[in-house]
């Protein structure tokens, strides 16, 4: 049986990525976090200056930057975690950050940006086997994915766990600060022109405020195992 391309998009600070990652770890799939390309090319936009005040976007010289940037992946390593290489260069743990976080979205809203990163993210996938999450992966990237999730949780659930995560990465972070951030990240990524954050038609719903780890790749895994039942027997 062909394998599978699965979508899972949603909010951000859903936990898309934690389920998409061990998801794919299960059913022995590629895993490919569309979000750290978004946050690579924020990182290159900050590192060259092109980041003002209030996140305003230079974006005429990052559109005109985007040959010169090169993302790739390197497998899991001690710590199971697939690590970003922006140029060559390690960059998994300052894509992570508040800096990076606050100006993602506008970058991410840069018609030439979203471009030239689908045109990447659909190279990767084209044979299928992949796991892939983010904002427009089943609704743009891949619209003929065969599974495709939506995450939903509230902003006030989601900035808690992302409040966790950050200390547990020993980077302090006041809860009002990461809320007020996911709020605009949410406002922005709805409104965009291009590719804006939405469910697409096909797409099941995962509502995980109040489950675990565990019961999400439960739930997960069920779907997974029904789509391919359902493929091998038609």
């Amino acid at each position: 049986m062909k394998r599978l391309t699965i979508a899972i998009d949603g909010y951000s600070s859903s936990g898309k990525s934690t389920m998409a990652r061990e998801l794919a770890k299960r059913i022995g799939y590629v895993y490919i976090d569309s979000g750290a390309m978004y946050r690579a090319v924020t990182l290159y936009a900050l590192e060259h200056g092109m980041v003002g005040e209030n996140q305003e976007i230079d974006s005429e010289r990052l559109s005109a930057s985007l040959p010169e940037i090169r993302i790739g992946f390197e497998p899991a390593g001690p710590d199971g975690i697939q690590h970003t290489l922006l140029n060559g260069r390690d960059v998994e743990k300052e894509i992570r950050t508040m800096e990076v976080s606050s100006s993602v979205s506008p970058v991410a809203a840069i018609p030439e940006v979203r471009n030239h990163l689908v045109k990447l993210q659909q190279a990767l996938g084209e044979e299928g086997g992949i796991v892939m999450d983010g904002r427009d992966i089943g609704t743009t990237v891949f619209p003929e994915a065969e599974m495709k999730v939506f995450v939903d949780a509230s902003a006030e659930e989601r900035a808690r766990r992302r409040v966790l995560e950050l200390q547990e990465k020993g980077t302090p972070a006041a809860y009002d600060k990461v809320l007020e951030n996911i709020k605009e990240r949410d406002r922005i990524d709805s409104t965009r022109a291009v590719s804006p954050l939405r469910k697409a038609k096909d797409a099941v719903t995962l509502n995980n405020d109040r489950m675990s780890r565990e019961e999400q790749m439960e739930w997960l895994i069920e779907l997974y195992n029904s789509i391919v039942s359902h493929a091998e027997n038609n």
